[in-house]
């Protein structure tokens, strides 16, 4: 993997990979599990359908996954598919014209800072291939719960899908590396005091991005200390699991 990109070739890809494409110009990227076979399981909301941001950003992301058209089927995957929630696609529908890249774990925090777009990498470390797949399977037969853009969205999908770890406050956003980027962006220009220290055009960069940069780091899922494991048929027996009970469990563990 580039560090400026995490391109790659179909012929590169395995079972269990993360992988990703880009969505409006850049705007965003959409995610999922490639589970052999040139298939992908991915989580997606159809538009007007599910919870959204309650905020401009609704008037972008209609819809992480493209409308298929009644009258001109997708000969791979036609009879899987679904409009919204957990599905399963062949690779073509699931990249719509798009480029493919792949999402990379166990990355260094020198490597994850290096990349400054989010969404790309993250510092935990994946699980087993078999592991992955039996997820992403899994909730494909039992659903992910309520698609929301900063709390559940289609990279908090692959990423549990891949480590099996949950954010168990209510107080942050998921597991997203794009949610958590966009909240940094916003702290490091509105909230830091640091921004006083300075009042040159160069100096207001480098301190806003250096929060920017911290702001990134600490929000990321493998470096949280608000997360627990959660196997993935306990999450689907109990979806309503509050937080206290998986903070108890995850302590209990660690004991």
């Amino acid at each position: 993997m580039g560090l400026l990109s995490n391109k790659i070739k179909r012929e590169e890809l395995k079972s269990g990979d993360h992988i990703y494409s880009w969505r409006n110009a850049y705007v965003y990227a959409h995610h999922g599990v490639h589970v052999g076979d040139g298939m992908v399981i991915h989580f997606t909301r159809g538009a007007g359908q599910e919870i959204g941001t309650g905020t401009v950003l609704d008037r972008i992301i209609f819809s992480s996954s493209p409308a298929r058209p009644s009258d001109n089927p997708c000969p791979r995957c036609s009879d899987y598919w679904r409009d919204d929630g957990v599905i399963l696609s062949c690779i073509d529908c699931f990249l719509y014209g798009g480029e493919l890249y792949l999402f990379e774990y166990d990355v260094s925090p020198a490597l994850f800072l290096a990349k400054p777009r989010g969404g790309t990498c993250t510092l935990a470390k994946s699980d087993p291939p078999e592991d992955v797949v039996h997820r992403a399977n899994f909730l494909l037969q039992n659903g992910f719960g309520v698609y929301h853009v900063f709390r559940n969205n289609c990279e908090d999908f692959a990423i549990y899908c891949k480590t099996g770890l949950l954010v168990i406050t209510s107080l942050s956003v998921g597991r997203s590396g794009q949610a958590a980027s966009l909240l940094a962006a916003v702290s490091a220009v509105v909230s830091s005091p640091l921004r006083y220290l300075t009042t040159s055009c160069t100096g207001l960069t480098a301190v806003g991005y250096g929060m920017y940069c911290v702001s990134r780091l600490v929000s990321d899922i493998g470096v949280r200390r608000d997360v627990a494991r959660v196997p993935v048929e306990r999450l689907v027996a109990h979806p309503s699991l509050d937080d206290a009970s998986l903070a108890s469990d995850n302590n209990a563990k660690e004991g």
